[in-house]
């Protein structure tokens, strides 16, 4: 990887690093590092603050994710996708270690969305589809997080992207779902939060 690289990622990890999650449920009132199950993103904060907070938190992880993958195209001196990857990696690991709060962070689905959104759009949707699908057939945000990860690298094969962004989607994904993994003990063991179907009136 070329110094251009490693500065790109460098600055998407300190992009990525910005802890939405607890300055926006801070301004409502919580702390999330101690709230629900602890974890700096936004489902947890959708839980412990409100639909709102959970959406606008959800917003601005995916513009990091966005901003740090686009943005990286106009910095690369020779390889766009390369540059790409490497500021949504530097912003993926932001979000899961940011500096600001003790290396603590969230999972990085979102960050991977807006990555997805910069650079990879046809993978995107065949994930997000996955993901519609699971949740509303199982009601689990975690589950359908999971199936979105698991599906990206082989949507990204199938689609012919280079063998280093296929690493670099595979990679990301596994770690994502790795990250889950009190969630997959939690789903086994039936004690997974599940958000309950609105009611019909």
């Amino acid at each position: 990887m070329s110094w251009n690289a490693v500065s790109i990622a460098l600055l998407g990890y300190l992009l990525g690093a910005i802890p939405f999650a607890v300055i926006v449920a801070r301004h409502y009132g919580v702390n999330v590092l101690t709230h629900g199950s602890c974890n700096p993103g936004a489902t947890n904060v959708r839980r412990t603050a409100g639909k709102r907070a959970g959406r606008i938190v959800f917003f601005c992880d995916t513009l990091k994710g966005f901003l740090a993958t686009y943005g990286a195209s106009y910095l690369a001196r020779e390889n766009p996708q390369l540059a790409m990857m490497a500021g949504l990696t530097g912003a993926f690991f932001g979000h899961n270690f940011s500096v600001f709060i003790k290396f603590r962070g969230g999972k990085g689905i979102a960050v991977l969305v807006g990555g997805m959104a910069a650079a990879m759009a046809n993978v995107l949707l065949i994930g997000l589809l996955t993901w519609i699908i699971v949740f509303f057939l199982t009601r689990y945000v975690s589950l359908a997080s999971i199936c979105f990860c698991a599906i990206l690298p082989l949507c990204s094969y199938v689609f012919g992207y280079d063998n280093h962004t296929n690493a670099t989607v595979l990679f990301l994904s596994t770690f994502a779902i790795a990250r889950h993994v009190p969630n997959i003990r939690r789903l086994l063991t039936g004690t997974e939060y599940r958000f309950t179907r609105p009611e019909i009136r």
